[in-house]
């Protein structure tokens, strides 16, 4: 299926690539400049509820002038939660609380998204947030972890095997938070299938070893995360952008690869996504990553090519510069800014200043310190 045939339009290239529109489907997405989803570990109640922390953090990005700002990974169940302090979207109460902040981002010109998520064997942990050594077992208070094989995560708990009943509750869990997502008005669903998460589980034949319709070859290792899309896009309809995120490579000799990545990014594609937003890594502890400036960008290039989908760079891109590059060698149709945007949420303001761009999305509040007000300083 091709870019054409997905729904995605782009605008005229008269402005720096960074900061023409792209259109998925019936959403229109001001710039290239986009947040990805950032665990935050600051539900305080413990209930998944967001609150105001989760306000302010991704408002301040829309404001700021990002194009897409996505919330964290958010558990499609209680059980699917990485720590207790995450959000969810498996009730009505935290639909409602969500409702208030894509309210916020959308009246600051942005687009909202949610990731969908489960944690599978890597749940039931302290967040680095209350507890420094970030990944340990919760000692009191965790819960039973699930998997598609009884494997344990290196210095977690050996989870439950999933049978065929609790695959299908996984999926009818994700396709409830989808409705709740829409519910809640969220621009953008994005299905977590990365970072050593549920889904990526099931992926990899490294934590996979399932005999069943689950498991074996590729095509049933892909049957989870296939199924999950059809359902959320049964559910959103066809006007709302549906996003994966895939972890492109395990890093690990017989695991997850670029090559299984493009193929079942094109299956995922007819099954209905739209875009796919490609990091690395998570499954598997202590392997080598040859991390440096974009160093997770050429996955997303291979997959790009390879699918013929439509994809964002992530990781170590912290310059406006940087990701010009990449938007306008088609590398990467969109750039994700995670750490860089959490140390500047008006770094896409900056970027436009930088890049000469005209497409400054300013707050009126902000007008008296744009640049051109002040002598060019910024």
């Amino acid at each position: 299926m091709s870019r054409t045939d997905l729904g995605l339009a782009e605008a005229p290239a008269a402005a720096p690539a960074l900061f023409r529109p792209i259109t998925i489907r019936d959403l229109e997405i001001r710039n290239r400049i986009w947040v990805p989803p950032l665990c935050q570990y600051s539900v305080t109640e413990r209930d998944g509820v967001p609150h105001d922390w989760h306000l302010v953090h991704l408002g301040s990005m829309a404001a700021g002038g990002a194009g897409l700002v996505i919330a964290e990974a958010t558990a499609v169940n209680p059980a699917g939660r990485i720590s207790d302090y995450d959000t969810g979207l498996w009730n009505d109460e935290q639909a409602a609380a969500w409702a208030r902040i894509t309210r916020f981002i959308r009246s600051q010109g942005a687009a909202s998204g949610i990731q969908l998520a489960h944690a599978g064997r890597k749940a039931s942990v302290w967040p680095e947030t209350v507890d420094r050594r970030g990944s340990q077992p919760l000692d009191e208070g965790g819960w039973t972890t699930v998997a598609p094989s009884a494997i344990a995560f290196d210095g977690l708990r050996r989870p439950e095997a999933l049978d065929e009943a609790g695959i299908l509750a996984v999926i009818e869990d994700f396709r409830a938070a989808a409705r709740r997502a829409v519910a809640a008005g969220f621009d953008v669903v994005e299905v977590h299938a990365a970072h050593g998460y549920l889904v990526h589980q099931f992926l990899s034949p490294l934590s996979n070893l399932r005999e069943d319709r689950w498991g074996g070859d590729l095509e049933g290792r892909a049957r989870l995360l296939l199924e999950i899309v059809r359902e959320v896009r049964a559910e959103i309809g066809e006007r709302m952008p549906l996003f994966v995120r895939f972890s492109a490579t395990d890093w690990a000799p017989g695991g997850w690869d670029e090559e299984q990545t493009s193929t079942v990014a094109g299956w995922a594609a007819e099954a209905g996504a739209d875009f796919f937003d490609i990091s690395t890594g998570g499954l598997v502890r202590d392997v080598r990553i040859p991390v440096g400036p974009a160093y997770q960008a050429a996955h997303a290039e291979f997959v790009r090519g390879r699918a013929g989908v439509s994809v964002s760079a992530v990781g170590r891109i912290t310059t406006p510069e940087q990701a010009e590059q990449l938007v306008a060698s088609g590398s990467a149709d969109a750039v994700m800014f995670g750490k860089a945007m959490m140390r500047d949420p008006h770094l896409a303001l900056r970027a436009a200043n930088a890049l000469g761009a005209d497409a400054a999305h300013w707050p009126p509040q902000y007008l008296r310190a744009r640049p051109e007000a002040n002598d060019g300083e910024f």
